[in-house]
């Protein structure tokens, strides 16, 4: 077991809070996290959340052009989401990429089980097709992406401790979207997201724990 601490608490908690621009800078949300976690301090990927989060109430359009209602969907399934855009030029394809290489070591019975959600952050511009496309190279064609429209997008997001902002156009030309960028983790025994990784977990890292993340066990 880990020990637990106050700074454990304080670093999950501004996870929740931070947002980063897929380029590097980061910025604070403003608002306030959902719950309150507190983590276990070692060399692992994983923070354990004592209170975990419940599945977002998210109902959206899938890569295909169907709507797909995530609880639905995903219920007694061990699920990873995440929040995203695929014109993030680091930060996202980097994690779809460390969760791909993983789940392809999985026996084929439970890569069968595992579910992995993108929703994006900039739905403007992710349609269903260019979601569709960008999964099959940045992660994997079985990953389910998802886009709607931003306030339901963002209000699911934030059901999850996780704070997106509007995507920004900035003065040369770009457009950037602010997001936090955590993964969480959903057991398929409760459905609840009791596991949260940040975006410095590896490839190596992800699989180590997702042998056990499907049976819902902490890893």
């Amino acid at each position: 077991m880990r020990k637990k601490n106050a700074l454990a608490v304080a670093l999950v908690a501004t996870a929740a809070l931070t947002l980063s621009a897929c380029g590097g800078e980061k910025a604070d949300s403003g608002s306030k996290p959902v719950t309150d976690v507190s983590a276990d301090m070692n060399d692992k990927a994983a923070t354990v959340l004592d209170r975990p989060f419940k599945k977002p109430d998210l109902v959206l359009t899938d890569t295909h052009g169907k709507k797909y209602d995530l609880r639905e969907r995903t219920k007694g399934k061990p699920t990873l989401i995440y929040f995203g855009y695929t014109n993030c030029p680091d930060v996202c394809p980097l994690t779809m990429s460390n969760i791909a290489i993983a789940s392809k070591k999985l026996p084929q019975a439970d890569r069968d089980k595992l579910q992995v959600v993108f929703v994006t952050t900039d739905p403007e511009r992710d349609t269903p097709e260019a979601l569709g496309k960008w999964l099959k190279g940045a992660g994997d064609p079985t990953f389910t992406g998802l886009t709607g429209d931003f306030p339901t997008i963002q209000a699911g997001a934030r059901q999850m401790g996780i704070g997106i902002d509007p995507p920004k156009k900035e003065k040369d030309g770009s457009v950037v979207s602010m997001h936090g960028a955590q993964v969480i983790a959903f057991s398929p025994k409760t459905d609840a997201g009791y596991v949260l990784y940040s975006e410095d977990t590896t490839a190596e890292d992800y699989t180590k724990d997702l042998p056990k993340l499907i049976k819902g066990q902490n890893p």
